[in-house]
């Protein structure tokens, strides 16, 4: 598992030392005394080549193709503005991927059915009306939590097989939610924040699998990585105050993006410092994972394979999603070409790993309402 390998081996930094007595006790100590810097080469897959038909540069035996694009019909059904988060169903012999849609008032969130053999068996809204959906997560009872970038914005939880109705989770707090894991053996969800000072959230739903009641945590530290504490957030609701500034002890970040929970870890990312973290839930410790300007820039959305590689999404930069292995490699794996003013959304694995879904939010136009979105799926040898 992730916290196994990726912590123990000293996890990732650049340039200086290693945070947390987990990594300083297993860094790689250079003769200037500093911990070594994380590894920029040595892809397990080899560097991408040359763009392909579709603006894809993939490594070696892999392949790309586009599955859906805004404005045109996918399976019946026009695909929406600016895609962004999304997450992988099993259904039956096939699977659905899940896309939220980051526009005013329009936005929400749409699905595609996918045959065994990737298919495209049909299309269809599973929430509409809501606003500037960004990203979310999936939950172990297979429903997706689909979280608005705004003011007191709301986590909705959706089917993602269109046949219920979505629902608001208001209990989760009313804050400008990003991205939400969960966490199965300790039986919470994690809850980013995209505000320069934003925190790091846990809510403790009163019964597992229903999320329509429970408690309202901050992540608490006097210092930047270490030992953690959790407080009970007073008003989830903030009409006055917003909730991160109602503990005193809330540790901030700098405009929390992605979320993933592996092996009792939840890594996240954050845009204004550019770092990737990792919250310890066994240990209860934070940790910093990537802090660093290259190869990955502007990290945003991240995922994971069972296998315990890390791929995290680009805003902007080079259009890249980078990999993070166990063993300390970071690496680009893929670049969007021609995108230049884009931002790469919503990675994630097919049930089985051997297809990745994201897209380009804005496309090769690049505008902001995200009318040229483009959807990907690629396919080849993923390590599981």
């Amino acid at each position: 598992m992730l916290r196994r390998t990726l912590l123990r081996t000293g996890g990732l930094t650049a340039g200086a030392v290693f945070t947390g007595s987990l990594w300083q006790e297993a860094a790689c100590v250079t003769p200037s005394g500093a911990a070594s810097p994380y590894r920029s080469s040595g892809s397990p897959y080899g560097p991408p080549g040359p763009p392909d038909a579709n603006g894809l540069a993939l490594p070696p035996g892999f392949t790309g193709r586009i599955v859906a694009r805004t404005g045109r019909r996918v399976g019946g059904t026009l695909w929406h503005p600016a895609p962004d988060g999304g997450a992988c169903f099993a259904d039956g012999d096939g699977w659905i991927y899940v896309s939220n849609s980051e526009i005013p008032l329009l936005g929400g969130a749409s699905a595609i059915r996918f045959g065994p053999g990737g298919e495209i068996r049909g299309a269809y809204r599973i929430l509409s009306g809501t606003n500037l959906n960004c990203a979310g997560g999936r939950t172990p009872w297979d429903t997706w939590l689909s979280c608005e970038e705004i003011l007191r914005g709301r986590v909705f939880e959706c089917d993602p097989y269109g046949e219920r109705a979505a629902m608001p989770r208001l209990a989760m707090g009313r804050f400008k939610h990003e991205a939400a894991a969960c966490d199965p053996d300790r039986k919470a969800v994690y809850l980013t924040e995209d505000e320069a000072d934003g925190c790091f959230y846990r809510f403790l739903p009163t019964v597992w699998g229903d999320l329509t009641a429970g408690r309202l945590e901050v992540l608490c530290t006097d210092s930047g990585t270490g030992p953690v504490t959790w407080e009970r957030v007073p008003n989830p609701a903030a009409p006055l105050i917003p909730t991160r500034h109602q503990v005193r002890q809330a540790k901030h970040f700098s405009g929390g993006e992605g979320c993933h929970y592996d092996g009792g870890v939840c890594f996240f990312t954050t845009k204004g410092d550019n770092r990737v973290w990792a919250y310890d839930a066994e240990n209860e410790r934070l940790e910093i994972v990537y802090d660093a300007d290259s190869p990955l820039t502007g990290v945003d959305n991240i995922t994971g394979t069972s296998g315990g590689d890390l791929y995290v999404a680009e805003d902007g930069g080079n259009m890249e999603i980078n990999l993070i292995t166990p063993d300390r490699v970071v690496t680009p794996f893929l670049r969007v070409d021609g995108h230049p003013k884009s931002e790469i959304t919503g990675p994630a694995f097919s049930p089985d790993g051997t297809r990745l879904y994201f897209s380009s939010q804005r496309g090769a136009r690049g505008d902001a309402a995200g009318t040229d979105g483009v959807t990907y799926e690629v396919t080849g040898p993923f390590r599981r």
